[in-house]
């Protein structure tokens, strides 16, 4: 006697622990459940980006501030000023155009970097050792 009541309750048991299963899995496939499991992974999807754009803008900063350093851009009390040694290059070059002379003429002659240029042109265009 004591057998069969224990097999029958346990019989019961795992009928009520699959009926249970089987309900909460049910219920998890309604439309409503699926609208809002994708609702809430859409949001922190959406928490995610945020946080990855926050990390990009912070790294962007970081390599911004390390960059000026580099070239001395963020020292003085005007940042905007170059540095005296870029400032003392930059003064002593003219800027004037290619084909411009110092007048503003236009050059008629090129440079011999340019006229070096053009011949290398003219002589792999004959050395080609296709016959037409």
């Amino acid at each position: 006697m004591f057998r069969r009541a224990f097999w029958f309750t346990t019989g019961a048991a795992a009928g009520v622990w699959a009926t249970t299963k089987v309900n909460r899995k049910l219920r998890q496939l309604t439309p409503e459940s699926l609208a809002a499991q994708a609702a809430d992974k859409a949001v922190e999807t959406g928490h995610r980006l945020k946080q990855f754009a926050l990390d990009v803008r912070v790294g962007m900063s970081d390599r911004e501030a390390a960059l000026n350093d580099a070239l001395g851009l963020n020292g003085g009390p005007d940042a905007r000023e170059l540095p005296v040694r870029h400032a003392q290059v930059l003064e002593s070059k003219t800027y004037r155009p290619a084909g411009l002379t110092a007048q503003g003429d236009p050059d008629t002659r090129r440079g011999d970097d340019w006229n070096d240029r053009e011949n290398d042109r003219k002589t792999d265009r004959n050395d080609r050792k296709e016959d037409y």
